[in-house]
């Protein structure tokens, strides 16, 4: 892996390692309340400052990482393994199969995708597994599509014709010979989704549609001291840093999945 792969994905993980041991590391409890620290700017005992209640907001960043960055590697999971299952099965199928399920991939795509994941948060009680529906079930269709093109282009190669020739089951060569060729394209495609999650899950969180308080998120902390950015900025500004980073890193380390595997001219 190069210094451009490598970077990226050591501030990934750093983040997401240290929001995992947060709780048996020495920082201040993210959920105490302090009346004698209200809104107090950075300063040695509090690096990033404290809110409106007097928590810490650098404990509350770090714990926050841990919902965030949790969630959107879940949904891209999810999102990536709904699409291939769906993808592989309307390319090797084609037909009727085929133009049915590019017929639902196409309506959902039709959808602004930040709007119909909101729309599915309102209907479902707000938390965070509903984060992760909303986003799996926006984020599958785009993966969906992606590798049944993929697999158009593979299934009718010599090997497959020879496996076909030799009498192999259609399901041995899905899964021996067209899902493995489908492997990279999906983990390419999660890597460069999951800046976008990042953002999807902060601005679910921020309308008050994921985890509900007191449990910290990044999106979450940008809402409740959003009234505050004027006179004590640094509460917003810290939780949108961590959140700006983190995305970026995820599309950086995306660029660099999509040149290591040579899909240079991928678009998701």
């Amino acid at each position: 892996m190069t210094r451009k792969g490598k970077l990226p994905l050591f501030i990934i993980l750093f983040l997401f390692v240290i929001s995992l041991l947060s709780p048996f590391l020495p920082f201040h409890d993210p959920y105490m309340i302090d009346l004698n620290a209200l809104r107090e700017p950075p300063n040695l005992e509090h690096p990033f400052g404290t809110d409106n209640k007097g928590r810490d907001v650098f404990s509350r960043v770090i714990y926050g990482g841990k919902i965030s960055i949790g969630v959107a590697f879940v949904a891209a999971f999810i999102s990536v393994f709904i699409g291939f299952v769906v993808g592989i099965a309307s390319g090797y199928s084609g037909g009727k199969i085929d133009t049915f399920i590019m017929s639902v991939v196409d309506f959902i795509l039709s959808f602004p995708s930040l709007l119909l994941a909101i729309a599915i948060s309102v209907i479902l009680p707000p938390g965070i597994y509903t984060v992760m529906i909303a986003i799996s079930a926006v984020g599958w269709a785009s993966f969906a599509r992606l590798i049944r093109g993929h697999v158009l282009t593979v299934r009718n190669m010599p090997f497959v014709e020879a496996a076909r020739a030799m009498g192999c089951s259609n399901l041995r060569i899905v899964f021996l010979h067209i899902a493995p060729l489908c492997i990279p394209l999906g983990f390419v495609m999660m890597g460069i989704k999951l800046g976008g999650f990042i953002l999807t899950e902060a601005t679910l969180s921020f309308l008050g549609l994921g985890a509900q308080p007191p449990v910290a998120t990044w999106g979450s902390m940008i809402s409740a001291n959003r009234a505050y950015v004027l006179t004590s900025p640094w509460m917003v500004l810290f939780p949108g840093l961590a959140i700006s980073i983190t995305a970026f890193c995820f599309n950086l380390f995306g660029e660099y999945l999509k040149k290591r595997f040579d899909f240079k001219d991928l678009r998701v």
